[in-house]
């Protein structure tokens, strides 16, 4: 199954994070984060359970504010959209509804149903558009959050695990699916992973969150779409778990 650009296909925003902080309490999460993400660039963010990934994402998405510092977006009143590792389909409303949702204000509209259609036609799902959730697969209903994510032409898509709760031949399905939607729209992603393997499979670049600050900036110069077992990304892969876990 092809991936298909929506119309009107969207661009991505270069992302500028200077001196951020992020402190609970007494408790420093984030501390003196520099980084510089490039307009279309697909960044996964790894790190060990609490150093502070999750936290950097919602900011980036807007959902918390930092401490300290600044996050400053090349292209000023882009909103970004986020996918989270449950899908949060509505259950009383169907499929292209739910679609719809994306899309705020424009709902209930011609040109926002086409939309949505489009959206639907991208992750492969155009024959379930009148289905309830309840009677999709978890793949299937990750497509639909996916199309609700796409389908107001994001500049900037964060990915908080989305894939996380899936069995291992749909998340593959699904990585593969969300790689070429990106390289048709051009969007720029931010995935927060623990799957050392699925961001190498699917990031321009890697980078490790440990003890609040950026600990491993590594770029993945690779050809896509990306073969499993290639010796490259082993050889990267061990390389970025043996920072994660120490050998005693």
């Amino acid at each position: 199954m092809a991936a298909v650009a929506l119309a009107q296909v969207s661009e991505g925003v270069g992302i500028a994070l200077h001196g951020l902080g992020k402190r609970f309490g007494t408790l420093d999460v984030l501390r003196g984060i520099d980084l510089e993400i490039p307009a279309g660039q697909f960044v996964a963010i790894v790190g060990r359970s609490g150093c502070g990934k999750s936290t950097l994402l919602r900011i980036l998405a807007g959902l918390d504010q930092p401490s300290s510092g600044e996050v400053a977006f090349s292209v000023p009143d882009s909103p970004p959209r986020i996918m989270f590792q449950e899908p949060r389909l509505l259950p009383w409303v169907r499929v292209i509804a739910n679609v719809e949702v994306g899309l705020g204000r424009q709902r209930r509209t011609p040109e926002g149903r086409l939309r949505a259609e489009q959206a639907l036609h991208a992750v492969g799902l155009d024959a379930k558009s009148g289905e309830w959730p309840a009677v999709l697969s978890g793949g299937q209903k990750q497509r639909v959050a996916l199309a609700r994510a796409l389908v107001s032409r994001p500049r900037f898509l964060a990915l908080d695990e989305p894939l996380g709760a899936l069995d291992a031949l749909t998340r593959i399905e699904m990585q593969s699916l969300l790689e070429r939607v990106w390289r048709d729209q051009g969007f720029t992603a931010v995935l927060v992973t623990h799957d050392v393997s699925e961001a190498l499979t699917l990031a321009d670049r890697v980078i490790m969150i440990e003890d609040g600050q950026v600990s491993l900036d590594i770029a993945v110069d690779l050809p896509r779409p990306r073969r499993r077992g290639l010796a490259e990304i082993a050889a990267l892969e061990e390389h970025i778990l043996s920072r994660l876990i120490p050998r005693g």
